[in-house]
C-alpha cells in the first residue's frame, strides 16, 4: 500500500484538461521557475501536506465521478507529480480500474519510471518551460535533460499531449520567441492542443509569507488578450489530432 503527500485538491476544475475534473496537487518539485506561484509545493515533506493512500484518493475521486461525464476525470498536478513515482503509479492504476479518465499536468522532471506511469495515463498536459537549453536553464535553474527524456517516452508511447507555456513579459513574450516556440511544438508528435498561459502575480504573497525573494518582483501580469492570436496560430499549425 503506497501513500502520497498531497498539497491540496480542487474539486471542480475546468481548465486542467477536458471536461469537469478533480485536480490533485502533489508535493515536491526540483525546478525553481522564475514565475512559480506555488513555492509551498517545492518540499516533498512540507508540514502543510496531507498524506493519503492511493485507495483513499480513489475513494474520494469516486464521490466526484458522477460529475465527470464523458470527458472529465482526474488531473494530477503539483509541484511535480512525477517525483512521487510509486504512489502515482498505484493511484493511476486504480483510477483506470475504476473507469476514471487520468491526466498528468507535468514539466516532465521526475525520477524515472515513465513508461509504467504513462501506461495508466490518458492525457499529458506538458509544460514547455523553454525550447532552448540556455532559456530552460535561465527559467528553471536546471538542465532540460530529464524533461526531454519524459517527453521522448510520451511520444514513443503515443500519449496525447496538450502543450502549455507560460508567457512572461520581457522574457518569453517576444515575436521571435513565440515564433520559435511554435516551430518547436510542430516537431513534437501527438500534440492535440497548445495553451499559452499569461504570467500572473497571484503567488507573490506566498513568497513574502515564506520570507523568500520573489525573482520577478515588479514584472507586471501578462494580458491574456495579447496571446490569443499567437495561441490560435499555433493551434492552426498543428497536424490533425491523433
Amino acid at each position: 500500500m503506497t501513500a502520497g503527500n498531497i498539497h491540496s485538491w480542487e474539486s471542480m476544475g475546468l481548465v486542467d484538461g477536458p471536461g469537469i475534473r478533480t485536480v490533485v496537487f502533489l508535493q515536491g518539485c526540483h525546478l525553481r521557475c522564475l514565475y512559480c506561484h506555488n513555492p509551498d509545493t517545492w518540499s516533498c515533506t512540507s508540514s502543510c501536506h496531507e498524506t493519503m493512500t492511493a485507495e483513499e484518493v480513489v475513494r474520494r475521486l469516486q464521490r466526484f465521478q458522477p460529475y465527470y461525464g464523458e470527458k472529465g476525470g482526474v488531473t494530477f498536478s503539483g509541484g511535480e507529480p512525477l517525483l512521487q513515482k510509486d504512489f502515482l503509479i498505484d493511484v493511476l492504476k486504480k483510477c483506470k480500474q475504476t473507469g476514471i479518465h487520468t491526466c498528468l499536468d507535468t514539466a516532465g522532471c521526475g525520477i524515472g519510471g515513465y513508461e509504467e506511469i504513462l501506461s495508466y495515463t490518458d492525457l499529458v498536459l506538458f509544460d514547455v518551460k523553454h525550447y532552448t537549453e540556455d532559456g530552460y536553464r535561465h527559467i528553471t535553474g536546471r538542465s532540460p535533460e530529464e524533461s526531454l527524456a519524459f517527453l521522448a517516452t510520451a511520444q514513443k508511447m503515443q500519449i496525447p499531449l496538450w502543450i502549455r507555456h507560460v508567457v512572461v513579459p520581457g522574457i518569453t513574450d517576444s515575436a521571435t520567441h513565440l515564433t520559435g516556440l511554435g516551430n518547436y511544438i510542430r516537431q513534437i508528435h501527438g500534440v492535440q492542443k497548445v495553451e499559452l498561459l499569461p504570467y500572473h502575480t497571484l503567488g507573490v504573497s506566498k513568497y513574502h509569507t515564506m520570507h523568500l525573494p520573489y525573482p520577478l518582483e515588479g514584472v507586471p501580469p501578462m494580458n491574456d488578450e495579447q496571446l490569443q492570436e499567437w495561441q490560435k496560430k499555433m493551434n492552426q499549425m498543428l497536424p490533425i489530432s491523433m
